[in-house]
């Protein structure tokens, strides 16, 4: 599903980093997709991402984040950023 168009961008973050980071990444607004990955590069989560989702539907999506957070101590999020000239 990461396959498609846009600019793709990886972070390495630790467990007890890892809200704050989706957190600002939602916040920037020109995400279409976050994807959590373990150290060896297990997919744990996609998140899509569109313009309408708010706060109330992704509480779920944040607490299931928290969760994963706890598991493990390190993970890379791959996000897929907005296509500027299609508007994707």
């Amino acid at each position: 599903m990461a396959e498609e168009g846009g600019k793709k961008n990886e972070f390495r973050v630790s467990g007890e980093d890892l809200l704050k980071k989706i957190k600002d990444l939602i916040r920037e607004g020109n995400i279409r997709r976050i994807i959590i990955k373990d150290e060896q590069g297990k997919t744990y989560l996609e998140i899509p991402l569109s313009f309408g989702v708010v706060g109330v539907v992704l509480a779920p999506v944040l607490a299931a984040i928290g969760a994963l957070a706890a598991m493990a101590s390190n993970f890379t999020i791959q996000i897929v950023k907005r296509d500027e000239k299609s508007g994707e």
